[in-house]
């Protein structure tokens, strides 16, 4: 008799590895085996290590990218957001001063489209939605699916961190890509991401693929691949998506680290000032959930109206509704001045005239990272008043002497070392 290689009667985790080590494909049944023993605990979590980097290593087809998620997907509940009427989530893939859901849902609510969103905490270089959120005083992210719910009926908004039931196969997994080096896996972040959305019930998603230094997807050809697996997963699963790509070489707009992007997130919506970068994700983005939603029939129509409920007030107003509803203490958003700020506050000085013409947006992650604006472990605490906020933008010109930006840290130490880097290139 033959001994045929990986097949016997009953599924085991290790001839599923060995599959997977081998480059081989795994079957929709090995992997719901894989995703249902995980999550029960009966899978360690160095077996599911070792299965993690196998499929980091060797990749997954459609197919099994496909398979992954739905399992990820149905781990745990499935919301029913039906009731609340034509639901658009938004989602991008991260980066670097990222704080466009804090400006762009409230747009988006303001509009007449319900938002209901369930985000999810920073690893790496900052805080997450959530996290930000959390950097205003009172707001509660921490709220029941049945209070998440008669929000949005109640104003239209709501946003809050993922609860434990939703999808808890991503949640295990995703924290065990970040400590065995396995975040920036194609099949890995497009199940990681369209899991959580097809959990979370909304009918339409449109999808921020972020791309270059500041991103997981660090070239255009990875971001349009990332792109296309998580459209045809959305198809499949009956839940039309868009993905649009955006550029991540630089932070987005002036500000990185919690506090701070708040502070600049509600500038914005207060029509203070509208960085160039952040406008055009604002439109794109928000002019392809409008259409999706059926408000408008064409992206310009949808851009238009974005911009026109910034400048008369309508979304800053929702933004206020949003904290106020959830316990957030709104003195701090009409004024941000009470924000508590970083012990140290450091100006960047140009050493000569020219054009910025980097901004590297991983640099500038790394070292808000080390400041302490995000986490290196799922346990680390977040400080919410460090990080960075510069004055500049790559392409614009500088006079020697001139402040560029300023390092917000509680360590001086830590600011001095940062200031004898070249954060920001000068030609």
């Amino acid at each position: 008799m033959v001994n045929t290689p990986y097949k016997k009667l009953k599924l085991n985790i290790q001839e599923i590895i060995a599959k997977k080590r081998d480059k081989l494909e795994l079957t929709k049944e090995e992997i719901e085996y894989f995703i249902n023993g995980y999550t029960k605990g009966e899978i360690t979590d160095y077996q599911a290590a070792a299965l993690i980097m196998a499929i980091y290593i060797n990749g997954m087809n459609d197919r099994e990218t496909t398979d992954l998620t739905l399992s990820m997907a149905y781990s745990g509940t499935q919301l029913d957001l039906s009731s609340l009427g034509e639901v658009v989530d938004k989602h991008s893939t991260g980066g670097v001063g990222d704080k466009i859901t804090l400006i762009l849902m409230p747009v988006i609510a303001s509009l007449g489209i319900p938002v209901a969103k369930m985000s999810g905490r920073g690893l790496g270089f900052t805080g997450g939605t959530i996290d930000k959120l959390e950097a205003i005083h009172g707001y509660n992210t921490n709220i029941t699916v049945e209070e998440f719910m008669e929000n949005v009926k109640k104003i239209g908004i709501s946003l809050m961190g993922q609860t434990l039931n939703l999808a808890p196969a991503d949640k295990k997994i995703y924290a065990l890509r970040d400590t065995i080096a396995c975040t920036d896996s194609i099949p890995l972040i497009a199940s990681s991401i369209m899991s959580k959305k097809i959990a979370a019930g909304a009918n339409k998603i449109v999808i921020d693929v972020t791309c270059g230094s500041g991103a997981f997807m660090k070239t255009r050809e990875e971001a349009e691949s990332l792109a296309r697996i998580m459209t045809a997963i959305g198809k499949l699963a009956n839940k039309e998506t868009v993905c649009i790509i955006t550029p991540m070489d630089e932070p987005v707009g002036y500000a990185v680290g919690n506090t701070l992007e708040v502070i600049e997130a509600v500038d914005i919506l207060k029509n203070k000032y509208m960085p160039k970068d952040v406008k055009n994700i604002i439109e794109e983005l928000g002019a392809n959930m409008l259409m999706l939603a059926g408000k408008v029939s064409n992206l310009n129509e949808g851009k238009n109206l974005i911009l026109e409920n910034i400048k008369n007030g309508k979304a800053y107003q929702k933004f206020l509704e949003l904290v106020e509803n959830q316990n957030g203490d709104i003195s701090y958003i009409e004024n941000t001045d009470k924000f508590e700020k970083a012990k140290y506050i450091v100006p960047i000085v140009a050493q000569k005239d020219g054009t910025i013409v980097q901004l590297d947006a991983l640099t500038i992650g790394k070292l808000s990272c080390y400041l302490g604006a995000g986490r290196e472990k799922k346990e680390d605490d977040i400080n919410p008043r460090v990080g960075f906020v510069f004055n500049k933008k790559v392409g614009d010109t500088v006079k020697n002497g001139e402040i560029i930006g300023y390092i917000h840290s509680d360590d001086e130490a830590k600011a001095q070392e940062i200031l004898q880097q070249e954060v920001i290139k000068i030609s």
